[in-house]
């Protein structure tokens, strides 16, 4: 059946008319949390997610939801703070010994939760974990770690393949915090995964998948003393149940809240809206596989062309999200200042482009995406699918609820068009771009540029910083034109809080408990 997606607009209109005539449970907030009121009771933080996390194994996650939860329990070498600015967590100092190696001094007295110390020994057996194991979903991003040599207990370098302008940026992104040697090499690693231990400031109690993750403080912190006693990440997939817990007390943070419940928070007593910007981009990938639709060029840009960014943007965002044309946006090396907030819309020129490519008559073609998983996925999904069909196009529109989504993204079963939200935890424009060479795109897009891929090595070892961003910035122009994934918007976050916390919404979306504090 064909859409109208000025009908759709009409619907989510009156929909947001109708949440905002809900907001009659004004009342006193009703917290769960004991000790939130100031007294000497323990101090309880309740955070609702839309999604749980996948696995406790840092190195075989690809997941930014899972990370910005174990960011409590596990240290870097390196982290970012809510700033972005890199600063040192277990290292010390470092020092440049060659092009080749990397030289780093550890923190002295830091214990992993079961007391055992933390030495080079445990770095050294993180890094060359992922590093070395393909089957690892973090492999890809490691593989130009050759070697970690232990210098002494608290001393170690890191030897690379090639030079290795992103060092510190690497070691500080998801998936590099310090595993435990002795402990997982004593007890194996499914014992790990089932009773996992790290060095940061939250230790691991209990995981009720699709239900809560519970974590408590770390009493001997290197560092911190947390102010919160424990920690509780509630899975509550459903919107608007999201927001009722938080409006009624039952959690005090929520993310992921759409911009039609934004006045139902900010009009009740007690809870607000917060804002922050994400290196997130809302993209489709497109597959360049030899006999699909999407394989012509031209059926390529008609898409592009077919989808009206600024409705996305404006009237379904509410203008929470900025139009892009790359998946580097703003706040990571390497933005393209004519590819940010802009975009392209001609139906007429569409409508050409797929007569020309021998499509007059139509032709049918899978959008596959998730289900909640992104705020207000399935809305831009439909409505995506509503402004392709306007220009001959016939849609078959597949949500998928969060595990399926996952599965189908990981086995890169993904049909011509899959919808995804991805971020940038280097905070640098090769993370978005390393899914477009040969290697990196093998059986997602099946996507090829030879051109695309001679810059991608040189920019890999350039340490010349100036020149490898117009590198970079030179490729998400070969991205914009070839197509393998077409960009929609870069969004920005919306967290519901309640008033008793500050929060401060980061790029990085992580729940980073030591940065909430209670007022």
């Amino acid at each position: 059946m064909k859409r109208n997606y000025l009908v759709f607009l009409l619907l989510a209109a009156i929909s947001l008319v109708l949440g905002a005539c809900s907001n009659n449970d004004k009342g006193e907030a009703n917290s769960s949390n004991d000790g939130n009121d100031g007294s000497s009771k323990e101090q309880v933080l309740t955070i609702g997610l839309p999604t749980d996390i996948d696995t406790f194994d840092i190195h075989n996650t690809t997941s930014s939801a899972t990370e910005a939860v174990l960011t409590n329990m596990f240290s870097y070498l390196y982290k970012r703070t809510d700033e972005l600015e890199l600063q040192p967590d277990l290292a010390e100092s470092y020092q440049i010994i060659d092009d080749k190696t990397w030289e780093f001094k550890l923190k002295p007295g830091v214990t992993f939760h079961n007391g055992d110390p933390l030495t080079a020994e445990d770095v050294k057996f993180t890094f060359e974990r992922v590093a070395k194991d393909p089957s690892l979903k973090r492999n890809s991003y490691f593989t130009n770690f050759e070697e970690v040599e232990v210098v002494d207990e608290l001393t170690l370098r890191i030897h690379t393949k090639t030079t290795e302008p992103l060092m510190l940026n690497r070691i500080s992104r998801n998936g590099l915090g310090i595993l435990p040697k002795k402990y997982i090499e004593e007890n194996g690693l499914e014992h790990f995964l089932k009773n996992p231990i790290g060095s940061g400031p939250y230790q691991f109690k209990e995981w009720a998948k699709d239900s809560h993750i519970t974590l408590t403080s770390y009493k001997d912190h290197f560092e911190l003393k947390p102010e919160w006693d424990k920690v509780v990440f509630r899975v509550i997939p459903e919107t608007s149940t999201r927001v009722g817990e938080l409006i009624a007390g039952g959690v005090d943070l929520i993310s992921n809240v759409p911009p039609t419940e934004w006045d139902r928070i900010n009009d009740n007593d007690g809870t607000s809206i917060t804002e922050g910007d994400s290196t997130r981009v809302m993209q489709l990938i497109v597959r360049h596989t030899e006999g699909s639709v999407t394989s012509d060029p031209r059926v390529r840009e008609a898409i592009d062309l077919a989808i009206n960014k600024e409705v996305l943007v404006d009237h379904i965002n509410k203008g929470a999200a900025i139009p892009t044309r790359t998946g580097t946006p703003f706040g990571v090396t390497g933005a393209h200042p004519d590819l940010n907030n802009s975009f392209v819309y001609d139906p007429e020129r569409a409508k050409k482009l797929l007569e020309e490519a021998g499509y007059g008559n139509g032709v049918e073609i899978n959008l596959q995406s998730s289900n909640g998983r992104y705020t207000l996925d399935s809305d831009v999904a439909q409505i995506i699918a509503t402004m392709l069909e306007e220009v001959g196009f016939k849609v078959n529109l597949e949500l998928l609820e969060n595990s399926r989504y996952l599965d189908v993204y990981d086995a890169h079963q993904n049909k011509e068009l899959f919808l995804i939200g991805l971020s940038n935890s280097l905070f640098d424009g090769s993370h978005a771009l390393e899914y477009f060479y040969t290697e990196g795109a093998k059986g997602m897009t099946d996507y090829s540029n030879p051109k695309f891929d001679k810059l991608f090595a040189l920019s890999e070892e350039n340490m010349n910083l100036e020149e490898r961003e117009q590198q970079l910035q030179k490729m998400q122009e070969i991205v914009a034109e070839d197509r393998p994934n077409i960009n929609l918007y870069q969004m920005k976050t919306a967290y519901g809080i309640r008033d008793h916390i500050t929060f401060d919404a980061s790029l990085t979306e992580h729940f980073y408990v030591p940065s909430i504090h209670k007022k």
